[in-house]
């Protein structure tokens, strides 16, 4: 599972690292999130709906298959952000949405945002961006 940073990389094609990576997995085995989804909405909104961004946005989400939340996912969410409340250990809530559901569905969670790092949840991480 992508996570938006991630997605953003390969959407603007800035990353040959990435690039690399995403080129060697066949495209229906690549999915993102519908939150990572709405960030990418969100920053095209941001930026005044530019065509420009929106084609490249709309090109990547048809490329990837991107994931609904689920009742599964929303427990996930639900004891995940207890367990890091509890810990005294929080994300950012669309981070918490994305980690949580990246557990749900035991995907690996591709992400270069450092805050994952000192996140231990039981969340799988990789970084392609290394």
């Amino acid at each position: 599972m992508l996570d938006t940073n991630i997605a953003s990389y390969a959407i603007r094609d800035d990353h040959p690292l990435v690039t690399q990576r995403l080129r060697s997995f066949p495209r229906n085995s690549l999915t993102v999130s519908v939150m990572t989804e709405a960030e990418l909405q969100y920053g095209v909104a941001k930026r005044g709906g530019g065509v420009g961004l929106k084609t490249r946005v709309d090109k990547f989400l048809g490329l990837v298959r991107v994931l609904p939340w689920t009742s599964d996912v929303v427990l996930s969410y639900a004891n995940l952000r207890v367990l890091r409340e509890a810990a005294g250990v929080t994300l950012a809530p669309m981070d918490m949405l994305i980690a949580a559901h990246a557990k749900a569905i035991g995907a690996t969670l591709v992400t270069s945002d450092a805050a994952f790092s000192f996140y231990p949840s039981g969340v799988i991480l990789e970084d392609w961006s290394k």
